[in-house]
């Protein structure tokens, strides 16, 4: 009779759910990286978000930088600019281009509490890792566009993408701090006509 009390208490135990979802966990700490930066969210600000105790945590993660990882990936997935889609092969580059960088604007100013790009803030963030882990999502963007680029222009690839780069990064941190959308659409704009007039098909 103990052995069966036992062995259906520890059942339960076995079967017990986990006090916390991790994809929980992640959607909000996405919110909380966009809207502060990683460098000013802690481990606390995340555990207290969701109400669980830090060896919950770290079971589920490892570290904050684990979970900044898992926020990345899920950013990549249904947050992040859709390149695939705007780099067409239908249409010129430079009409390619200028939607793309319309749509960060609009990406990076729509919600002024979560402003700029996920990806791009955390290449400035101090910490080592996750900055190395945000650069690697940056170059690959980087590469995608250099790639298009240079279907049809590739002696401007490199200099044509390093300007698409260089002001998607300057929107990023406009957008940051507090310019409307409006401005930001002005300057993606402004850039477009720029690359249609050097890459002139």
């Amino acid at each position: 009779m103990n052995f069966v009390a036992d062995s259906t208490k520890k059942s339960r135990v076995r079967g017990r759910p986990r006090r916390f979802d991790p994809e929980q966990a992640v959607a909000v700490a996405r919110e909380l990286f966009h809207a502060r930066g990683y460098d000013a969210v802690s481990v606390s600000d995340v555990t207290d978000a969701l109400g669980i105790n830090p060896p919950s945590f770290y079971a589920a993660f490892g570290s904050k930088q684990g979970l900044y990882a898992r926020v990345l990936e899920q950013y990549a997935v249904d947050g992040a600019i859709p390149y695939a889609d705007i780099l067409r092969e239908d249409r010129s580059v430079a009409e390619s281009l200028a939607i793309l960088l319309e749509e960060a604007a609009r990406h990076y100013g729509t919600n002024p509490a979560a402003a700029g790009c996920l990806v791009v803030e955390g290449t400035r963030c101090n910490d080592v890792g996750a900055r190395d882990a945000a650069l690697a999502y940056n170059i690959a963007a980087e590469t995608q566009i250099r790639d298009y680029v240079a279907m049809r222009h590739p002696e401007a690839a490199a200099s044509v993408t390093d300007f698409v780069a260089t002001t998607m990064f300057g929107l990023s941190s406009k957008a940051r701090n507090g310019h409307s959308l409006d401005q930001l659409l002005a300057s993606a704009r402004m850039a477009g006509s720029a690359i249609e007039f050097v890459l002139r098909e």
